[in-house]
């Protein structure tokens, strides 16, 4: 199923997206298989565009910010997650992505810098399987935009070093949360 781009000029609403819907699954299938075959932009789908971030963000330059920061994050994040995976990257198989609803908190404008509210989950976990090996990591942020949800932080809102992260690297499926961040 081809995920359709967020569109110009169209405004934010308060919908909460679900993450049982066909086009949240395409955009987990897009970051799945950008993370296995160690390609970002088979990912990109899944990221939140930009469109939405310039509306969102109340900084100056939000779309620099976006390329320039959020975007080339993403990436090495997707490297390091491929790297995660090692070389049986080949026989490795998305189960699910948990993403914990309760959780979602509304990010109203003016807090994080925002000028245009949205819907906030941290700590989701992407569940994979290897053989008969589940395994899993986290999702740092998924914000939403227009009733659909999206990755903002793959592996980390906070970096702690100049090359990409993997969130939570854990045997089995791991557990979702805490709640909290922007």
């Amino acid at each position: 199923m081809a995920v359709p781009a967020a569109k110009a000029g169209q405004h934010q609403t308060r919908a909460l997206p679900p993450a049982t819907s066909a086009v949240f699954r395409a955009e987990m299938t897009d970051l799945w298989a950008g993370i296995v075959s160690g390609r970002p932009i088979l990912a990109m789908p899944a990221f939140f565009p930009l469109v939405a971030y310039e509306q969102v963000k109340a900084i100056s330059n939000p779309a620099a910010d976006w390329r320039n920061r959020l975007v080339a994050e993403f990436r090495l994040d997707v490297y390091a997650a491929h790297d995660l995976i090692g070389t049986r990257f080949r026989e490795a198989r998305l189960v699910r992505v948990v993403i914990p609803e309760q959780q979602a908190d509304w990010i109203y404008p003016g807090v994080c810098s925002n000028g245009v509210g949205y819907w906030h989950v941290a700590n989701a976990r992407l569940v994979y399987r290897i053989g008969s090996r589940v395994r899993s990591f986290g999702i740092s942020t998924i914000i939403s935009w227009r009733g659909r949800w999206y990755v903002v932080h793959l592996g980390g809102e906070v970096r702690t070093g100049s090359g990409g992260m993997v969130d939570q690297p854990s045997s089995g499926p791991g557990v979702p949360g805490p709640p909290g961040g922007c």
